[in-house]
């Protein structure tokens, strides 16, 4: 799948415009939030957000910023899981989650090196996530997703716990995230 085809499925699953009071994001249209909105630059109301500049948005701010970019080069599915997981945490706390997964993935360093959790994706982390998939294949790959995509879940549970006006919509985000990609039958492992 191409960046955009990533976009728009996910700007599906954060759906239209939706100001629910309870909600810690505030106004929002295709998940952007007001704050994103004007950040990159659009002045009108939220609700006349125009869906090409939620793409903008997204692919600015949310795939090529954070380098998840280069991540789709090596494995598309968790590119595209940081993608989803950074839209709802921060980007940086996406790549500190696949970071540290890394770094307890790698048999004590006997594959690669241990990550700083810096939440960059760099030439090193980059350089882990390779080594990881030369070295355990198919299989490997689909334990690191499940488990980037279980920190997901875990940080949607915490928030949740941290701000119980949260238990509203957790059933949602762990439907429509975490674990739309293990229920969606969507296949989850590099080629």
């Amino acid at each position: 799948m191409s960046a955009i085809e990533y976009i728009n499925d996910l700007i599906e699953r954060e759906g239209g415009y939706v100001y629910d009071p309870r909600d810690s994001g505030g106004e929002t249209k295709y998940g952007i939030t007001l704050a994103t909105a004007r950040a990159y630059g659009y002045t009108g109301a939220m609700r006349e957000l125009p869906r090409d500049t939620a793409q903008t948005i997204y692919l600015r701010r949310y795939w090529v910023e954070p380098g998840f970019h280069k991540v789709d080069a090596l494995y598309p599915a968790l590119a595209d899981c940081l993608l989803d997981f950074g839209v709802l945490a921060g980007q940086t706390t996406a790549v500190k989650h696949l970071q540290r997964v890394l770094n307890v993935l790698n048999r004590n360093q006997a594959d690669y090196p241990d990550l700083v959790p810096d939440g960059r994706i760099g030439s090193i982390t980059l350089a882990a996530l390779r080594a990881f998939l030369a070295k355990r294949g198919r299989e490997g790959a689909g334990v690191l997703f499940g488990m980037v995509a279980a920190q997901q879940s875990n940080y949607l549970l915490e928030l949740a716990e941290r701000r119980p006006k949260d238990e509203a919509f957790q059933y949602g985000w762990q439907l429509n995230r975490a674990l739309g990609e293990f229920l969606g039958g969507t296949p989850f492992l590099p080629a």
